[in-house]
């Protein structure tokens, strides 16, 4: 499955602020230690300048990755006329159908994280909850089976 080329402002400035710190701190810094192992002499043994150009690769490859993807990706800004139902960029707090409390936001690809609660759009719960309004049932199917959930609450903008 294609992954959604979506992001929210917030992902999108995390991505700008990751790429700008590899791209102008972290590889100048590494670049410098490497030049610094490679004035000790012999490079075959030199652990610190074998390690420093493993680590340059890794940052070029990242800086790479994150330069495509930013041209791929769209920024969505919430729509007024979103407010009330579920849509990208949405905090939804679902109650389980044997109780507890849970709180999700819709994300791209590229910013989901489980533990902060921000789940991707292409991932089964958020296409359950897209469109629904509060009050709905949402049927989940997982691999443990369906899990039914109810939404409480949707709002757009970050709470006080």
């Amino acid at each position: 499955m294609k992954k959604a080329n979506l992001i929210t402002r917030e992902g999108w400035n995390a991505l700008e602020q990751e790429l700008k710190y590899l791209w102008k701190e972290e590889r100048p810094r590494v670049t410098l230690a490497v030049q610094e192992a490679a004035a000790l002499g012999d490079r075959s043994e030199n652990a610190e300048y074998i390690y420093g150009k493993k680590r340059l690769r890794e940052i070029d490859r990242r800086v790479r990755f994150l330069s495509k993807r930013m041209e791929q990706l769209r920024i969505v800004e919430p729509d007024p006329r979103q407010e009330g139902k579920v849509y990208f960029g949405a905090w939804v707090v679902l109650e389980a159908e044997e109780g507890g409390l849970s709180s999700y936001r819709l994300v791209g690809p590229d910013e989901f994280n489980v533990s902060e609660g921000k789940v991707s759009i292409d991932s089964p719960l958020a296409r359950a909850l897209l469109g629904k309004e509060v009050d709905d049932e949402v049927i989940v199917r997982t691999p443990e089976g369906e899990q039914v959930y109810y939404i409480n609450e949707i709002r757009y903008k970050v709470a006080e």
